[in-house]
């Protein structure tokens, strides 16, 4: 535990937790602001995606190189420097005077987080030895991960009806001063490991993805053949099939091929893209129809999502404790089908739904069902990792999770813009009502993905040779600092859907 401070560790987990919390926070105000920042700055139907997905992929792509720039540069420095970019990011995304300078802005919240939340739940780790104390402060850094979002939509709401949207992002600005001057005051240095960074597998695969999403993004507008759209995909592929080639020749990759050896994790990896996917679209296209359709104000429309954040809450405190007796398989199951029952039940929304008859209902079955899953499938996603690879494991289930929520919504961006186009509908209303219930059945036929792949990969019919919960050597039997992290690990992959 050498080179962190001992002597305060409950303010070392304060400024820790109100890290996690900013960003929470900020992605889920941004979430419920859309409508209007849509309005102010002019973005098309299409390209207000980018406002989400250009925070997530910068995020997620550079996330493992943030995590080795620790490693390497001394922990509290690099804190330090993840902050002041995500505080000077926020007042510039403030302040922004055009579409083209809020996604700036975003793309740098993105690098700012990347480099300071590895660096943070690091320092946490080291602060607390393993036993009671540490799970205690995992238990909250979950809390704050998972209530976060319920906050930060109500927060969102608030701001946007009484002030602004762009206060949203001015929020970060004093918290993340307090956070600098605080972090200056009670976190001491690391001591720096020798090895090197993997800059080319991190350009690679962050814009090969980036491109990847562009395409899909801009065929919404432009059609599958235009030129721009077809030199999109083929950068995509490119830069991705080179950066394969370049995590099998470098020394120090930031993903580590070995990784994806194992077929029950890899079909957990894939799984959790396809979900998170399901949930961006979800969510991001519920605002519209809260707000666009519904005629919701920001505030109703963040109070609106309760429900389903509530349950999201109540189950990642839950579900961890009930791991032991409940077979981790059943859970997953039964919370995928009930994410595609939620999902196919929003596709009957129409301009004469109303909230209380045609929405609650499916938020709280798609919500109890992302409870029931995420945790058991976070569990399987990094069980039976070697201990030199279980910072990459855990580093890459969080880049999925916003690698596939940039790309899942990517897509249902494209399914969207196509239905808009052809739209019958002569109000603005309509063509978004009729936009969004064809973005909800690609959103089903994502959940409806998710499942299968679930069933293929955990084989349920070995419940009959199952009397009790998991067992031994089972990917989801973990043991109990296991399953806080699991817990960790899970409810910020919920969380994360609102980026």
């Amino acid at each position: 535990m050498s080179g962190t401070t001992t002597r305060r560790p409950g303010v070392v987990l304060a400024v820790i937790l109100v890290t996690q919390l900013m960003v929470i926070l900020d992605a889920t105000v941004v979430n419920i602001a859309m409508p209007k920042i849509q309005h102010a700055l002019d973005f098309s139907p299409s390209s207000l995606s980018w406002v989400q997905n250009a925070y997530a992929l910068a995020f997620g792509g550079l996330l493992l190189l943030g995590a080795r720039a620790g490693d390497l540069l001394g922990r509290r420095r690099v804190f330090i420097a993840g902050v002041s970019i995500f505080t000077l990011a926020s007042l510039l995304g403030g302040l922004a005077p055009s579409a083209e300078l809020l996604l700036t802005a975003r793309v740098l919240q993105g690098v700012g987080g990347a480099i300071a939340a590895p660096a943070a739940l690091t320092l946490m780790m080291l602060t607390y030895r393993e036993g009671p104390e540490r799970m205690k402060a995992l238990g909250y850094y979950s809390l704050v991960s998972s209530g976060g979002g319920s906050v930060g939509l109500v927060l969102g709401g608030m701001l946007t009806d009484w002030a602004s949207w762009r206060w949203g992002l001015f929020i970060n600005v004093p918290i993340g001063i307090g956070l600098i001057i605080a972090a200056r005051q009670v976190l001491t240095e690391t001591e720096r490991e020798t090895g090197r960074f993997d800059i080319a597998g991190a350009i690679t695969s962050t814009l090969g993805i980036s491109s990847l999403v562009y395409g899909f993004i801009r065929v919404a507008d432009i059609g599958w053949t235009a030129p721009e759209a077809i030199a999109a995909f083929t950068a995509g592929v490119v830069l991705l099939v080179s950066f394969v080639l370049i995590e099998r020749r470098v020394s120090h990759p930031i993903v580590p091929l070995r990784l994806f050896r194992s077929a029950s994790r890899s079909a957990s990896y894939l799984t959790m893209l396809l979900v998170v996917g399901t949930m961006f679209g979800m969510f991001f296209f519920l605002t519209q129809f809260l707000q666009g359709v519904l005629e919701l104000s920001p505030l109703a429309a963040g109070l609106a999502f309760l429900p389903m954040t509530g349950l999201l809450f109540a189950a990642s405190r839950v579900v961890p404790r009930v791991l032991n007796r409940i077979d981790g398989t059943r859970l997953m199951l039964i919370g995928s089908l009930l994410i595609t029952s939620g999902t196919l039940w929003l596709t009957q929304l129409d301009a004469s739904s109303t909230y209380l008859a045609n929405v609650v209902g499916p938020m709280v079955v798609f919500g109890l069902g992302a409870g029931m899953l995420f945790i058991p499938l976070v569990g399987r996603a990094i069980a039976n990792v070697a201990p030199e690879d279980s910072g990459a494991a855990s580093g890459l289930l969080n880049v999925v999770q916003q690698v596939g929520g940039a790309l899942g919504l990517g897509i249902l961006v494209t399914v969207f813009g196509t239905a808009s186009r052809g739209s019958a509908g002569t109000t603005p209303r309509a063509v978004l009502t009729d936009g969004v219930h064809a973005a909800f059945i690609g959103a089903a036929v994502y959940a409806v993905l998710s499942l299968s792949m679930i069933v293929i990969s955990v084989k349920p019919w070995t419940w009959l040779r199952r009397s009790q919960g998991p067992a031994e050597g089972d990917p989801l039997a973990v043991d109990n600092e296991a399953k806080a992290l699991v817990e960790t690990e899970g409810t910020s992959g919920v969380v994360g859907i609102h980026s």
